[in-house]
């Protein structure tokens, strides 16, 4: 069975209602990266940060996968498929994704704000419960905090994605432009002759020497007809 790496941005959710960071109107504009995203805001103001994570998940329990999702799913039925993502989101495990690596933290998830990867002060929260409230602490004593690998972190499971596309006999790259690092860089791990795909609606140009296949089209219409390729040939 041939083994499938899908690596997907913030492109894959728009479908799902979940605004990009970085386009216009994104989530950027009304709230700055250095007051929500970085470590330093954590230090300077917790409980604004928190809020505005408090916000963000109360927005992903309304939003349900989209059709890219369900279909990055049911490549499952044809081949090994992992799925390596962006989003902080968990839209590919509710449409029935069971390998999914998250690069930049998971919404759902709080953590210990001194020992942010250890698993034993980690806590999923769930509706309606999905607030973390001012001074809320973690199994550790120090302050809950989102599980979001904050700007100027380091990216754990990077060395885990790259072994993954390094494995991969088809790369398929889904809703990102391909600028962000270190997940862009991950192109460059796939093997010589893998056929690397992207879905995106958006003219994207890309500086390595690869030969990628564009489809331009948003992540439901270009999974359709990725699909619907990808299983013509196998």
């Amino acid at each position: 069975m041939k083994k499938i790496v899908v690596l997907t941005g913030a492109g894959m959710s728009v479908e799902s209602g979940l605004s990009t960071f970085r386009d216009a109107d994104g989530l950027w504009e009304n709230y700055p990266v250095a007051r929500v995203a970085t470590h330093e805001a954590w230090e300077d103001d917790p409980e604004y940060v928190n809020n505005f994570y408090n916000m963000l998940r109360k927005k992903l329990v309304a939003a349900k996968p989209n059709e890219g999702h369900r279909l990055v799913a049911e490549l499952e039925k044809w081949f090994k498929v992992t799925v390596v993502t962006q989003n902080v989101d968990n839209l590919h495990e509710m449409a029935g994704s069971t390998n999914v690596v998250h690069l930049h933290g998971e919404l759902m998830k709080v953590c210990s704000s001194r020992d942010v990867d250890n698993p034993a002060y980690q806590r999923t929260l769930s509706a309606p419960n999905l607030d973390v409230k001012p001074g809320e602490r973690a199994g550790d004593g120090s302050l809950l905090r989102p599980f979001i690998v904050f700007f100027g972190e380091g990216v754990p499971n990077i060395t885990l994605a790259a072994e993954e596309v390094s494995s991969a006999d088809i790369l398929i790259i889904i809703g990102t432009s391909l600028v962000v690092y270190p997940a862009a860089g991950l192109v460059q791990y796939a093997k010589p002759g893998v056929p690397v795909w992207l879905i995106d609606p958006n003219p994207v140009r890309y500086g390595g020497s690869r030969n990628i296949r564009q489809i331009q089209k948003g992540a439901s219409a270009g999974m359709k007809e990725l699909t619907e390729i990808l299983t013509k040939e196998r």
